[in-house]
């Protein structure tokens, strides 16, 4: 799968003040994302506040963001749930021709045990007709996937290609990278561990600061993926200030405020997502205008 080497980018969607899909800002986001040499795009993840989508609207978003890329890169689509029935017929029934792989969520809410863990995605894998990348992201899932039950799936299933990695603890993505199977890919859900799960032996990361600094974040990726650590950190650090300020108050609000302040979409969030204050706002407008000189 080196179609998901790099960097990946989970996009937003935009919303007009009538709190309605702009699709408008969803092109402009997407042709900036390929003209500043983004690897890939990630449709209708957590961070494209897709819980709150009604299913007509999902359709929307990826049939605009598949006219708009016109093959130009490889998309992966957010397919996953707590449902693994439910999950396994949208699986079997949904047209996903145009998708590289699957990103799926590690099932949240019910907390089920590691063996529930393995069982739904032993379900999901044979029910998907492209590669699955697994997501952890404990801090949403209430479950932390453990490495055994990574490499356990990625080792049974063929399809089961990669994980993004999202529970902020290096020791357990190194132990990830150690105990892999040789072609799987351990790719980085946190912008923060994103250049030294690289130079680990990652590959790479699916990023939401991404979106708004795509250009400059793909380099940072790529000197690492390249084993330059020194220029890679060097970039790294100007940049690291900004990761901060889009978590500070909840993702995707504060992407969402810097999106606005580059002029590509608007800050607007669904309920119960709210955006940031002003005083956050003023410091990200800092940011960015002192990074751009």
């Amino acid at each position: 799968m080196k179609q998901l080497l790099g960097t990946g980018v989970a996009l937003v969607t935009p919303f007009t003040s009538n709190n309605t899909i702009d699709f408008d800002a969803l092109e402009n986001l997407v042709n900036y994302q390929i003209e500043n040499n983004m690897d890939y795009l990630v449709v209708l993840g957590t961070t494209g506040e897709t819980s709150t989508l009604t299913k007509q609207e999902q359709q929307q978003v990826k049939d605009k963001i598949i006219e708009v890329n016109k093959g130009r890169l490889p998309l992966v689509i957010g397919i996953g749930g707590n449902n693994t029935q439910a999950l396994v017929e949208e699986l079997q029934s949904a047209d996903l021709s145009n998708f590289t792989a699957i990103l799926s969520v590690s099932p949240y809410y019910n907390k089920p045990s590691q063996k529930g863990v393995y069982q739904h995605f032993k379900a999901v894998a044979e029910a998907s007709p492209l590669p699955i990348v697994l997501y952890n992201v404990p801090s949403r899932t209430g479950t932390n996937m453990l490495p055994e039950t990574v490499i356990q799936l990625a080792s049974d299933f063929d399809n089961i290609v990669a994980i993004k990695e999202a529970a902020g603890n290096f020791e357990q993505i190194l132990e990830l990278i150690k105990n892999k199977p040789k072609n799987f890919l351990i790719i980085s859900g946190e912008d923060k561990l994103a250049l030294p799960l690289t130079l680990a032996g990652g590959a790479g990361v699916i990023s939401v600061i991404g979106q708004a600094l795509p250009k400059e974040f793909t380099q940072i990726i790529n000197l690492g993926l390249a084993g330059k650590s020194q220029k890679a950190f060097d970039l790294f650090y100007k940049l690291m200030p900004s990761i901060d300020l889009i978590f500070e108050e909840g993702n995707p609000t504060g992407i969402k405020a810097m999106l606005h302040k580059l002029n590509i979409c608007s800050d607007i969030v669904r309920l119960p997502l709210v955006t940031v204050s002003t005083e956050l706002q003023q410091k990200i407008n800092i940011f960015v205008d002192s990074f751009k000189k």
